[in-house]
């Protein structure tokens, strides 16, 4: 029975993993005729049936007044209670019109009752969903507990009561192994793991007219060999990593490419990685200033790039992380079946090596068994074409549309008691 799906988030925009992810879900939900609607404080998609809050975004002023003052702390101010209190009640005001405006059956929270980025929403989401009953899924990427930036908090109260909640009209859903075991030990609540996922049945869009001048763009010439880390620049995606491992290969032909800028953690990790660039002798472009969310032409007439038009005409990507929740890059280079250099991270270890894919594989440091082993990748064209074969079969069995459209056909089957 087709239903009217409502997302909620803080920001549905830009090429984040709560962004990707939750359009994925709208995807494979359109298959079973629900339509989806979208409730944010900033937003890309279609207006005519998103719902754009400002006061949702967890960069408004309000929210950062509060951030200022619950965060690093351990006492809160009663003012400060009181200006949460009055944006709870207000952004539950604009969920109630949201629900009623676009007649929604059924909600997915998307990370807001996960990570406290916006706490008056985390709790407003909670209460709407206490007085109303309306069944719901609440997908989490990534907990409060995972980051130490909200260790020391004077807002416990909040966190045990919203993020996440426990109600009988809402399901969990988490993106890795680790993350159902700690919502089990710390909530008490059950969950089910779905993993990110790509639409491996459809094939990787290819280089068109517009895209087909990339290398020559951004200065490469013909005989070089495209590298990409495909990442902002901040400390957990180990950049420094894939400096070292362009360095050892030694030849001024290797181009080490990366697609996006510092963001919002500072300078000094930018900084650290251009002196050892210089120190290793490598060529390291930072080229996100031609790159954009969608293809279009800057001030100076430049073509602007997304991420996707890069992938095919890279040779290999680098994915040294220290950390990642789960690791969109890493599907995405699989899915333009490129060879990745990959660091064995967490939850690379315990929910991606498992299923048997093939990459250059390091352990936290750059060995020289790991470069003869990208050397071999980039001079076979055989063995390379063997390994992204192998694992495109691999990620459409386990990262597949079907697998989603199952797990998600069986949850709301367990909040609504209807088959689809």
């Amino acid at each position: 029975m087709p239903k009217n799906i409502g997302f909620i988030s803080t920001r549905f925009a830009g090429t984040d993993g709560v962004s990707l992810e939750s359009a994925k879900w709208a995807e494979v939900m359109w298959d079973d005729r629900h339509v989806s609607f979208w409730y944010s404080g900033r937003s890309d998609r279609d207006p005519g049936i998103s719902f754009v809050v400002p006061e949702a975004y967890f960069g408004h002023p309000e929210v950062e007044w509060i951030n200022q003052r619950i965060w690093g702390q351990t006492k809160r101010d009663p003012l400060v209670t009181a200006r949460i209190r009055e944006m709870v009640d207000y952004l539950k005001t604009t969920l109630y019109t949201f629900v009623k405006k676009f007649n929604i059956d059924f909600i997915i929270p998307q990370n807001v009752l996960t990570i406290p980025m916006h706490l008056p929403l985390g709790i407003a989401v909670t209460e709407f969903l206490a007085e109303t009953g309306m069944p719901g899924i609440a997908h989490h990427h990534d907990f409060y507990w995972e980051r130490t930036r909200f260790s020391v908090n004077c807002v416990g109260d909040y966190l045990d009561s919203a993020f996440p909640p426990n109600l009988n009209n809402l399901r969990a859903v988490v993106i890795n192994r680790p993350a159902e075991e700690q919502i089990a030990l710390r909530k008490g609540l059950a969950s089910l793991y779905i993993p990110n996922v790509f639409d491996f049945e459809k094939p990787a869009p290819q280089p068109d007219e517009y895209s087909a001048d990339i290398r020559e763009q951004i200065g490469l010439k013909e005989d070089d060999v495209f590298i990409l880390q495909p990442t902002r620049i901040v400390p957990r995606k180990g950049i420094e990593h894939a400096i070292k491992m362009v360095g050892m290969l030694n030849d001024p032909k290797y181009k080490l490419i990366i697609s996006h800028d510092a963001g919002d953690e500072g300078l000094d990790y930018l900084h650290m990685l251009e002196e050892m660039a210089k120190e290793e002798k490598v060529d390291m472009r930072i080229i996100s200033d031609r790159i954009a969310e969608v293809r279009q032409h800057d001030s100076m007439g430049r073509k602007m790039y997304t991420l996707w038009d890069l992938y095919p005409h890279a040779d290999l990507v680098t994915y040294p992380s220290l950390y990642e929740g789960f690791g969109n890059a890493l599907l995405e280079t699989v899915y333009f079946r490129k060879p990745m250099m990959v660091n064995r991270y967490s939850i690379y270890i315990t929910d991606i090596e498992p299923h048997g894919f093939r990459f250059a594989e390091m352990d936290g440091i750059v060995t020289q068994k790991l470069v003869k082993h990208v050397e071999r990748i980039l001079a076979d064209s055989h063995y390379c074409e063997e390994m992204v074969e192998h694992n495109y079969r691999v990620a459409k069995r386990f990262y597949s549309y079907s697998v989603l459209r199952r797990s998600l056909r069986t949850l709301m089957t367990s909040l609504t008691g209807l088959g689809n």
